[in-house]
């Protein structure tokens, strides 16, 4: 469907898959804003976002022919460029902890066609630490949510920072082993790290 001759989204999309670079142009600058105030807001790095959105597009103009948008686009896109983000930040993570590391450009990617979405990884940590002994699931909200450190959480429980050490490697081994594939380990991994870096000690 058209307005006022200007094609929709799976107008130009259909044409691209026919090879039409213009269709793609099209849709990058219809969407290309939204997708860098996504990724800035994550990376906060200007050059790292814009290879985000640049890479969001190559990839689809790479699947165009096999792509497949079970909802409307703009979903779509905005669900690629979290995964890219959450990719990048998985390669800052694996750099520095592994100076080897060769960084994975098609995993924003899989884990966008495999519905593998942030907020599902969210939803099944949720549901891993529900039925974990109420302490521990204390613990590791107030760490992990409320971005408290193991010396705060410490005092305000009256306990010692091993012991809050202790329930909150229980809640993680507990969520990895809830984890049932390597790409949900990875993304797990990178929000544990980006949450984590956020704590103030």
């Amino acid at each position: 469907m058209q307005v006022n001759n200007i094609p929709d989204d799976r107008t130009l999309l259909d044409a691209m898959r026919l090879g039409d670079e213009r269709a793609l142009g099209k849709l990058y600058d219809r969407y290309w804003m939204k997708l860098l105030s996504i990724a800035m807001n994550r990376l906060n790095v200007q050059t790292e976002a814009e290879e985000c959105v640049q890479d969001v597009f190559i990839g689809i103009w790479r699947r165009r022919e096999s792509i497949v948008v079970t909802h409307n686009l703009g979903a779509y896109l905005s669900a690629a460029i979290r995964n890219q983000v959450l990719n990048r930040l998985a390669q800052r993570y694996t750099k520095k902890h592994n100076p080897e590391f060769r960084p994975q450009k098609d995993l924003a990617y899989e884990t966008a066609d495999s519905g593998i979405l942030a907020k599902d990884l969210l939803a099944l940590v949720e549901n891993t630490v529900s039925i974990l002994p109420e302490k521990c699931q204390m613990i590791y909200r107030l760490s992990r949510m409320d971005g408290k450190s193991n010396k705060t959480i410490a005092s305000e429980l009256n306990i010692s920072e091993k012991t809050v050490e202790g329930h909150i490697t229980k809640a993680i081994q507990a969520i990895r082993k809830r984890l049932s594939s390597d790409i949900t380990i990875i993304l797990w991994t990178t929000l544990e790290w980006y949450v984590n870096s956020k704590i103030k000690n």
